[in-house]
């Protein structure tokens, strides 16, 4: 436990009744139960990314997290990327399982909101501009989170979290989380001090051991540097065209060094390079590696946020939690400790 815990009781954790402002990234793959479980109970929020699962799948993870954890969780579900029979399915499971929390992403959709929030539960609304942070707040949405171009995995917007936090926050009245190149504590208490009051990572999280993420994958996120992701629509498969994304560099973004947008999912060549669980994967698929994936790796979308050069090791969500609250207690005792000898300098002059 932290030894300063006051300054993060924000809005957010009240809200969500976690204990640290928090969220781990509904990713989809990577964030099963396991993760989901571990994150919220280290006191932060976990989200389970069950975007185009089956109704029974979605039912076994959200009973994992259950008997894993008594804490607060939520189910992220992407509307604009399932197939509207798929999606009421996905919605009827988890309302009818009382998930506390449902969170989308893409486009927003007001009657989606109205009918999560009909049934008692919270809603986020992952956005990436303050349009869309408006419209989610209109529809009914609980906490809106925040997405920066730095972020992993798909972006939505085109600005930097730095410039779309504090314009977002400024403007509405519900809690805002941040995502995007986020990986320590300082990044916390940044995003704090910018009007968030929380934030939403992905990345650090991907790495953990409770990521279902493939070894090869988090590997090359923990060995990643400054400069290392692209922003693309190269991986366009299995997503509606202009969806970019953010991945590490590979072979695959290299050759498509003249193009990196533009590209149409329908129109990309057809070549399986690997398989998982669900079956083969397209070269330039949106699956990311998973522990059961086999096959070309290098070249599939490997999902990761700016912050990845922040990630250097790998260790367990509670142990990622507990650094990120013990960093953001230093940073504020460093940023007190600086005020006070400022202070005192001053005062001597």
């Amino acid at each position: 436990m932290i030894a300063n815990a006051a300054p993060f009781d924000t809005e957010l954790t009240r809200v969500l009744g976690c204990r640290y402002p928090i969220l781990s990234a509904g990713m989809g793959g990577p964030a099963r139960a396991e993760l989901a479980s571990a994150v919220s109970n280290a006191g932060g929020f976990g989200l389970l990314g069950m975007v185009r699962e089956s109704p029974e799948t979605i039912a076994s993870e959200v009973a994992a997290v259950c008997a894993a954890t008594d804490r607060p969780f939520g189910v992220n579900l992407i509307p604009a990327r399932t197939k509207p029979e798929l999606l009421a399915a996905e919605l009827d499971a988890c309302l009818e399982l009382r998930v506390p929390a449902m969170c989308f992403f893409w486009d927003v959709v007001p009657d989606i909101v109205a009918r999560v929030k009909d049934s008692g539960a919270l809603v986020l609304y992952q956005v990436g501009s303050l349009e869309d942070a408006l419209r989610a707040e209109k529809a009914g949405a609980d906490v809106i989170i925040a997405q920066g171009v730095e972020a992993g995995g798909h972006v939505r917007g085109s600005t930097g979290i730095m410039t779309l936090l504090p314009e977002i926050a400024a403007h509405l009245r519900v809690p805002v989380a941040a995502s995007g190149g986020i990986a320590t504590g300082a990044g916390l208490v940044a995003a704090l001090a910018l009007g968030a009051s929380g934030i939403h990572c992905g990345t650090v999280f991907l790495t953990t051991h409770e990521s279902y993420a493939h070894d090869y994958h988090k590997q090359r996120v923990i060995d990643a540097r400054a400069g290392d992701t692209v922003h693309t629509d190269i991986y366009a498969i299995n997503w509606p065209a202009g969806s970019p994304v953010r991945v590490l560099a590979n072979s695959v973004t290299d050759a498509a060094s003249a193009h990196l947008f533009g590209n149409d999912p329908y129109a990309l060549p057809r070549e399986v390079i690997a398989h998982d669980e669900w079956g083969p994967v397209d070269k330039y698929s949106t699956i990311s590696p998973l522990r059961s994936t086999t096959g070309d790796l290098e070249k599939m979308a490997l999902f990761a946020g700016e912050s990845s050069a922040l990630v250097n090791e790998r260790m367990s969500a509670g142990e990622v939690v507990e650094r990120l609250m013990r960093e953001a207690d230093e940073t504020l005792d460093a940023l007190l400790a600086r005020r006070v000898k400022n202070a005192d300098i001053g005062g001597g002059s």
